[in-house]
């Protein structure tokens, strides 16, 4: 079973940056899209970037678009996502998720596979 983990979030001021990265140990990383998600208290789950296994295509929340960029590196087994210029409003726990062979898409029931979450903060 792939398992994924998240790392980079943290505290950052509005119009500050953050990377995060997904990562997996036991299985390669390069046949599944992998999906980014947040989830700020009280609201549901949203997702917000999509990259497919073979890294050509992206797709993005309206939310996020020009903002976040979804990138991997297979040969690491590692996913990313820049978010530059962050606000207040991106405030949430942020999760990556895991589709074999799955198209890029933003609906989480497309994922079989979560990882724990990573805190991300925008406050000043």
């Amino acid at each position: 079973q792939l398992q994924l983990v998240e790392s980079g979030g943290g505290l950052v001021q509005p119009g500050g940056s953050l990377t995060l990265s997904c990562a997996t140990s036991q299985y390669t990383l390069e046949y599944y899209t992998v999906g980014w998600f947040r989830q700020a208290p009280g609201k549901e789950r949203e997702g917000v970037a999509s990259i497919s296994h073979s890294g050509g295509t992206a797709v993005y929340a309206d939310t996020v678009k020009g903002r976040f960029t979804a990138s991997r590196d297979n040969g690491k087994n590692t996913a990313y996502l820049q978010m530059n210029n962050l606000k207040p409003e991106d405030t949430a726990v942020y999760y990556c998720a895991g589709d074999l062979f799955g198209d890029a898409g933003l609906s989480s029931h497309e994922y079989d596979y979560w990882g724990q979450g990573t805190q991300v903060t925008v406050s000043s």
